[in-house]
């Protein structure tokens, strides 16, 4: 069995969800006089490839600690909406079962293709990967429920729509954009298609269901997408923890991953080694040009 990585790169440059604790490094000891280099961290837990667990949104859920490993590791199903969504669009289930299949029971990673304006990318934005991101509508929140999904995990800021969260308070002219678009492809105002009652719904509604969600995904997602995979998401085994940080990765059999290194060096690379598909962009952008036409 071999492995691909869907880890983000983590480092003090690494952005956390706005407003949270950023990482933070100090040397506590080094090799000069105390023959050992041991360093203190400072950080929240919603930074990088992260696990929100059900008690970030949901008093009476599972800590970290709690969630097995039969659950952590399973079949996924590997989805590319980047062909379908730009800056501030709403991914349905349609969208997902059209381009790939979707079983009862499954882990659902979905690309948006918005990790490639994350800060390890030579395209790097960090607004447009925590603030124009696609997401779901309660359509999508009540598929997943019927299709009993394990966990679901995305390449973006957020399983929610970013103007579905309180960002829509704090980018304000980010927020009139985003209504727009709404009301060019809806008819009606983001206030009222994502009104009070859909608040932060793929966490508040999902998590007492048991179907958390996996934020910031993205390493080698590219050379992944449309596909069924064996998908696994190790946190820390971390009692009383609301989320974690984490490292997920998909598995592979040896010809399988032979044939996706070849894949890979005909890729371009970003500076931590990881191949990207730069034609994700071109997508990402033709969408988004109609939305804000």
């Amino acid at each position: 069995m071999r492995f691909i990585d869907l880890t983000v790169p983590l480092g003090v440059a690494t952005p956390p969800w706005p407003t949270y604790e950023p990482l933070q490094i100090k040397y506590f000891k080094r090799l000069a006089p105390n023959g050992a280099n041991g360093q203190v961290l400072t950080h929240s837990n919603h930074l990088g490839t992260h696990l929100d667990g059900e008690i970030h949104f949901y008093t009476p859920g599972k800590d970290i600690a709690a969630l097995t490993m039969d659950y952590l590791v399973h079949e996924a199903a590997v989805v590319d909406l980047s062909d379908a969504c730009g800056d501030y669009d709403v991914y349905t289930s349609k969208m997902v079962e059209d381009r790939v299949e979707v079983k009862e029971g499954d882990i659902l990673i979905i690309h948006t293709g918005y990790h490639h304006f994350g800060w390890d990318m030579p395209t790097a934005d960090e607004i447009r990967y925590m603030v124009k991101h696609p997401g779901p509508d309660r359509e999508f929140a009540l598929w997943a429920k019927q299709k009993k999904l394990r966990w679901i995990g995305v390449d973006c800021g957020s399983a929610d729509h970013p103007m579905n969260t309180i960002i829509r308070d704090w980018m304000p002219r980010q927020a009139r954009q985003a209504d727009k678009v709404f009301q060019k492809k809806f008819g009606k105002p983001l206030a009222e298609f994502f009104d009070d009652s859909k608040y932060q719904l793929m966490h508040i509604e999902m998590f007492p269901h048991g179907i958390i969600h996996a934020e910031c995904l993205g390493g080698e997602i590219d050379l992944l997408l449309n596909r069924r995979v064996q998908v696994g998401f190790f946190p820390w085994r971390f009692v009383d923890g609301e989320s974690s940080i984490g490292r997920c990765v998909a598995m592979l059999d040896d010809q399988e991953y032979e044939e996706l290194m070849a894949q890979k060096e005909k890729l371009p690379k970003t500076k931590f080694g990881d191949a990207f598909n730069p034609a994700h962009v071109q997508q990402i952008e033709t969408f988004t040009k109609k939305n804000l036409d």
